[in-house]
């Protein structure tokens, strides 16, 4: 499925201006944006008028990690048609058994680590 509001939630500042610039290189139609603190992506989250289609959502960061992020977003049914692509540096098998233990149900890729990477995967999912 392709996806045009797209939303990054990241503390990695590095990873996310490489994000942005592998988006704004594939000249797409896709309106993106960003947010580095989890706290302030759930606060800004519930009281949006519009809500994103995607998200992007690191796993390792301060104060919220990726997994009780997913927990109070999934609690609230205003963002039950958002679909969530948790990225993290750990391999895939780890995350997607960690995740089943977890009973959450989202799609997992391991971080990217060039800039045509990041475009490949943005390629999966932006219009």
């Amino acid at each position: 499925m392709r996806y045009k509001n797209i939303l990054l939630v990241d503390d990695d500042i590095d990873d996310t201006e490489l994000f942005l610039e592998a988006l704004n290189s594939m000249q797409t139609n896709a309106v993106y944006r960003t947010v580095s603190n989890p706290k302030i992506a759930l606060a800004e989250l519930r009281n949006a008028e519009q809500l994103p289609d995607l998200i992007f959502l690191d796993y390792n960061m301060p104060m919220i990690n990726g997994l009780d992020f997913l927990k109070q977003m999934k609690s609230e049914k205003k963002f039950e048609q958002i679909e969530v692509v948790l990225i993290s540096t750990p391999p895939e098998e780890f995350m997607y058994a960690w995740l089943k233990k977890n009973d959450i149900s989202v799609e997992y890729i391991s971080k990217p680590d060039n800039f045509d990477e990041i475009k490949e995967m943005f390629s999966r999912f932006v219009k």
